[in-house]
């Protein structure tokens, strides 16, 4: 599903600043993994670099099978809007548009009619205990609402990888667990998920934790959360 061999990524802002020192990392169609690291270890960087929202300098990036760099400026975005959904820790909600109309937005941009796509909207934002909501907008719902508002357009394209960067950042513990439920079940449904964190609970949450330090990959670790027959593998 996702393959990287060798990424380096340097910065050049005055000094140069190499953030990524070559890294070789596969993740499978179906898991559920979280990236842990220090800031500046280079997660932040990575996790862009797999959504496809900034390039790498040398290495290979292989996102089913298609050959990144390969990609013209337009065939990456529209690469990235097929395959990729985004959930930020700011939700980046748009604040004049309620909750249907944000989790609809990224079906207008695919040419789906209003009705249509409004309709598909509501889908999502039911299955995420939301309906009753779809009217209010951003500044009327809470932390976790909001998070499940970004958690419903990012699914409502339908997209074979979803990547999270600090999707609990800005909620209390109760709610973090209750969203990182969320995405748990989405993953069952057999969804690739990527979580960014710094929290080891959180992290625990997934089947299985990338720990990035000064640029490279320390340790892969295996958790207690993972299904039984990845444990094994």
């Amino acid at each position: 599903m996702i393959r990287l061999e060798n990424i380096n990524k340097t910065y050049n802002n005055g000094a140069p600043l190499h953030v990524l020192k070559g890294i070789d990392l596969t993740i499978e169609k179906g898991e559920f993994v979280s990236i842990m690291g220090a800031s500046g270890s280079g997660k932040s960087t990575l996790l862009n670099i797999l959504g496809i929202l900034d390039n790498y300098d040398t290495g290979e990036y292989y996102l089913n099978n298609i050959l990144i760099k390969n990609l013209s400026e337009t065939q990456s975005a529209e690469y990235r809007n097929k395959m990729i959904g985004f959930v930020f820790q700011s939700f980046n909600l748009i604040s004049f548009k309620n909750a249907l109309e944000n989790v609809a937005l990224p079906l207008y941009y695919q040419g789906i009619s209003r009705k249509r796509r409004n309709m598909i909207a509501m889908e999502y934002l039911d299955k995420l205990g939301l309906k009753e909501w779809a009217t209010h907008m951003p500044n009327e719902l809470s932390g976790g609402q909001k998070q499940r508002v970004a958690i419903a357009r990012a699914l409502v394209g339908k997209p074979q990888v979803i990547l999270a960067d600090e999707p609990t950042g800005a909620l209390d513990s109760k709610t973090s667990i209750e969203v990182m439920n969320i995405l748990k079940d989405v993953n069952q449904t057999g969804m690739t998920m990527i979580i960014v964190t710094h929290a080891p609970d959180v992290a625990a949450m997934t089947h299985k934790i990338i720990h990035i330090k000064d640029g490279l990959i320390g340790s892969i670790e295996t958790t207690e959360s993972a299904p039984a027959e990845k444990i094994l593998l």
